[in-house]
């Protein structure tokens, strides 16, 4: 028995170890399978801590050392796992033929067993994930924060000023004072990333803006999170410990604190800066307005921000306003010099106005934003709040309540109109949007400069000519309007457009009671039962050919009407005699409506001050005195209308109103012409001025403030003579520079006298010229170039000219006598002008991106003479015969078919073309 007792025991043991091992073996698919999904559920875990690790990275953290300790090891155990995957499954299909046993058990223990260790080490790592509270911690503030900042101008001396200082050891505080907006913060921002360079030895760089009212609370919480201060060491705590707190960490730190726009002096104490231990060379550096600061700060060195100089204004405006404008037109760069020069080197100034006139392609643009910013600089765009920054593209970002209401009148119009500037800007002037201003002219000028402003805002539009004479506004922007208009939707009658609709049935006007703006375009009224009752209507509109009549008593109950517009009616041929009801009426328009009788009622009307009357070919002689009691009268259009009554008259009654500035009319008789010229009230007051069938009229005269010129059928017109208060000048001899500056349209025909017209060199912003039929014209312009030098000329001549018309003119030899760019030029026709042998035109007329076509005869442009063959070649794919152009440029307003045959020929084919237009 003692031998077996040990032989048991061995045998024991050695069943023992193999059973161990045989497990191993025996479990080793099942444990595959296992490791195999619990790898599967780890890599699961490992994204999901992937993704959170790499969200909150992006908010400028990191991710903590664990966890980036275990994703190393989650990686590091994935190809581990799959290399003893790989092999298990191989192992397992090696087993023997038909049995269950290894081929190796020994390497298949082996691999068992390792399988069994990774299962239960995945399970470590899977959670161990499950305590990963947070993945990443908060990245330490950089030393230096880069401030945003645009290419500076002007500021490089000041900067190396600044900066030197800084180098100086005796040197702890600079002060950096001057005006607002002159550039003090941009230099602050300049020396800030000056910092971004790694020659330097500071530890940190703080940057606080304190502002006005001066808030330590806010300067506080600035400098903590710079200075990473713990919650546990700053909250509820003191502003005397919170100071206390920044001083502890910023006595060990070299810093630099920069501290902008101080409008008062700082205690540094207050705030925490350490100012007894400044032997470690920190420095304060801080911008204000007041000189006073630098010294209550104690500021060992100061300096002060200037304006730019001249060239350093030049260079910064014209890097705001851009190539592109400034290359758009030759005057632009000179009347920019204008401009820069009324800001005086002011930085932001520049800035703003250079970023404001940067959609301003023309000169006239820059000429009405000039005279805006010398008169009204607070009505620029871009001026208003703090040098009135630019405004932004909504509603709520326009200046003022007046270019607001400008704006929400637009819609008005129905969707995809085109809206003539010129109506538009009389409309406002008769709602009074524009009364701060003083006289018609400068209002109109400031309604052109709204429009512009709601063009560079995308409020308003160009119309689809893309030439810039109408504007429309976008269907939704409209959408916006009427609803702002009607207080967000909830005053749905307040405003009431209504637009192809046919007839407006009674029940519908009776809910206009409270309605304060109508505007009717193709529909009318039908008779209502009762006269109804407007109280609070503002506005009446009806346009669009619909209205034949009004119902009875319609206007008997418009207490407040301020402006009535019943234009382009033609079937409207009597305006009710309630209309002497509206006695706050400010603007009345007829034109274009067949009416022929206006009743004598129109007297009582005496806040009336717009009063349009043009393209009335039915209306008959004005009641006696009516113009001359319209005491309030501002402006009077008579336009294009063919008056059957004594223009003397006429005259006279104008002549005796106090207000009038603004008269167009027309004049049929010497003596007309005659009583107007004697006159220099209504000289200067004359803005558009047709002369027809004078014929023993010789001699024009026109003031400085004329725009629009028609002579036609005047056959001894042969010159103009110009007034300048109460002074006659010669044309030829003129004592003043651009005396006809305002006049833009001309049209001459018919005139068999005429041999030239060279007082149009005195007509800088001439933009249509048309001459036809004046058979005795040899030359536009008459003179030598060197003549017109002496004239002390700013501008080129002819260089706001878009269109020219010549035609039927049988002795003109020449337009002017010497090249010239023409780079308004859009469209020039000549016809029937066999002598013209050369056009004055240089090398820069072909490559003009205004140019469009040149129309002419095909026998005449070839055998025109080009001292330059490239200016040929350039010109030439402009070039359109008679055949394949049916439209010229034309300022003529349209008249009903059924009134042409009462003008001669020649004006009958003028007036049946659309406005600006003409049919060949």
């Amino acid at each position: 028995m003692d031998c077996v007792t040990p032989i048991l025991d061995v045998a024991t043991r050695l069943w023992t170890c193999t059973a161990k091992r045989i497990v191993y073996i025996r479990r080793l698919p099942r444990n595959l399978k296992i490791l195999r999904t619990a790898m599967e559920e780890l890599r699961s875990v490992y994204e999901d801590v992937i993704e959170r690790v790499e969200s909150e990275e992006k908010l400028q953290k990191k991710r903590t050392r664990a966890v980036e300790g275990w994703i190393r090891s989650v990686e590091a155990m994935e190809k581990e796992i799959k290399e003893i995957l790989e092999e298990g499954d191989e192992e397992v299909q090696n087993k023997c033929l038909g049995t269950c046993c290894p081929r190796d058990s020994y390497a298949s223990y082996k691999l068992g067993k390792r399988v069994s260790r990774k299962i239960r080490a995945v399970a470590a790592l899977r959670s161990k994930a499950n305590h990963f509270h947070e993945v990443t911690v908060p990245l330490p503030s950089p030393p230096v924060i880069e401030r945003p900042l645009e290419k500076t101008v002007g500021l490089d001396s000041p900067f190396l000023e600044v900066w030197r200082w800084l180098q100086d050891e005796q040197v702890r505080t600079i002060g950096i004072y001057g005006m607002g907006g002159v550039g003090k913060t941009a230099l602050l921002k300049k020396i800030n990333n000056k910092f971004l360079q790694p020659s330097h030895d500071f530890d940190v760089v703080i940057w606080v803006v304190v502002s006005k009212p001066t808030n330590l609370q806010r300067v506080h919480e600035t400098l903590r999170n710079k200075l990473e201060i713990p919650d546990g060491r700053w909250k509820n705590r003191s502003e005397d410990e919170k100071a206390a707190e920044i001083f502890a960490v910023l006595k060990t730190k070299k810093f630099v604190l920069l501290l902008d726009d101080i409008w008062e002096p700082l205690d540094l104490l207050k705030v925490g800066i350490p100012l007894s231990t400044f032997g470690n060379m920190s420095k304060i550096v801080f911008t204000t307005r007041s000189a006073d600061v630098c010294r209550d700060m104690e500021a060992q060195k100061s300096i002060k921000v200037e304006c730019l100089a001249w060239e350093e204004a030049l260079t910064l405006f014209w890097a705001k306003v851009g190539e592109d404008t400034l290359n758009s037109h030759p005057d632009i760069l000179k009347l920019s010099e204008i401009v820069v020069g009324e800001c005086k080197g002011l930085p932001l100034a520049l800035i703003i106005i250079g970023r404001a006139m940067a959609g301003a392609r023309t000169p006239e643009d820059w000429e009405k934003k000039i005279k805006m910013l010398k008169n009204y600089p607070a009505k620029f765009p871009g001026m208003g709040d703090s040098l009135f920054p630019v405004l932004a593209f909504s509603y709520d970002s326009l200046p003022d309540e007046a270019v607001k209401s400008c704006f929400l009148y637009c819609s008005l119009f129905p969707e995809d109109y085109e809206i003539s500037p010129q109506h538009l800007i009389e409309l406002w002037l008769g709602e009074g949007f524009l009364d701060e201003y003083d006289g018609i002219q400068e209002a109109r000028n400031q309604g052109e400069e709204i429009i512009e402003r709601l063009k560079d805002v995308c409020l308003l539009e160009n119309g689809r000519s893309q030439k810039q004479e109408y504007l429309k506004m976008h269907d939704v922007i409209r959408d916006m309007a009427l609803w702002l208009a009607s207080e967000n939707g909830k005053k749905k009658n307040k405003i009431v457009v209504k637009d192809q609709v046919g007839l407006i049935r009674a029940h519908e006007v009776e809910k206009w009671n409270e309605t304060q703006r109508i505007s009717l375009w193709e529909s009318r009224i039908e008779e209502l039962r009762e006269p109804p009752c407007f109280p609070n209507i503002e506005t009446f509109s009806a346009s669009g050919k619909c209205v034949k009549s009004f119902p009875s008593g319609f206007f008997a109950y418009m207490p407040i009407i301020r402006v009535l517009d019943l234009s382009n009616n033609y079937d409207l041929i009597e305006l009710p005699v309630e209309i002497g009801n509206l006695v706050n009426l400010q603007y009345l328009n007829l034109s274009r409506t067949s009416i022929e009788n206006i009743p004598v009622e129109l007297k009582n009307l005496k806040n009336l001050k717009y009063l349009i009357l043009d393209n009335m070919n039915s209306l008959q002689p004005l009641p006696s005195q009516m113009l001359s009691v319209l005491s309030s009268l501002q402006l009077f259009s008579m336009f294009n209308s063919p008056y059957k009554g004594d223009h003397r008259t006429l005259l006279e009654d104008l002549e005796q109103l106090e207000y009038i500035n603004d008269i167009s009319i027309d004049l049929t008789t010497v003596f007309s012409a005659q009583a107007l010229f004697n006159s220099h009230k209504l000289q200067s007051s004359t803005r558009r001025l047709r002369l027809f069938n004078c014929k023993s009229l010789n001699l024009v005269q026109l003031s400085p403030y004329i725009e629009m010129l028609h002579i036609s059928f005047c056959h001894a017109f042969k010159d103009v003579h110009i007034s300048l208060e109460k002074e006659v000048l010669h044309s030829k001899f003129p004592r003043h520079g651009h005396c006809l500056y305002h006049l833009c349209h001309v049209n001459i025909s018919w005139c068999s006298k005429l041999l030239n017209l060279t007082w149009l060199i005195y007509a800088p912003n001439l933009k249509f010229l048309s001459i036809d039929d004046c058979l005795s014209l040899e030359e536009v312009v008459e003179i030598e170039k060197s003549e017109v030098s002496e004239l002390e000329l700013n501008f080129d001549l002819f260089s706001r000219l878009i269109s020219l018309t010549l035609i039927n003119l049988p002795k003109l030899r020449s337009i002017c006598r010497w090249r010239q760019s023409f780079p308004s030029l859009r469209e020039i026709t000549v016809l029937g002008c066999p002598r013209i042998r050369k056009l004055p035109f240089d090398s820069d007329t072909g490559t003009s991106k205004n140019l469009e076509k040149i129309i002419g005869e095909q026998e005449w442009w070839d055998g025109l003479e080009w001292e330059d063959k490239t200016i040929m070649h350039s010109l030439t794919p402009y070039f359109r015969t008679t055949q394949s152009s049916k439209r010229l440029e034309f300022p003529f307003i349209p008249l009903q078919d059924r009134h042409i045959s009462r003008f001669p020929r020649y004006i009958s084919r003028f007036l049946q073309a659309p406005f600006g237009h003409m049919d060949i």
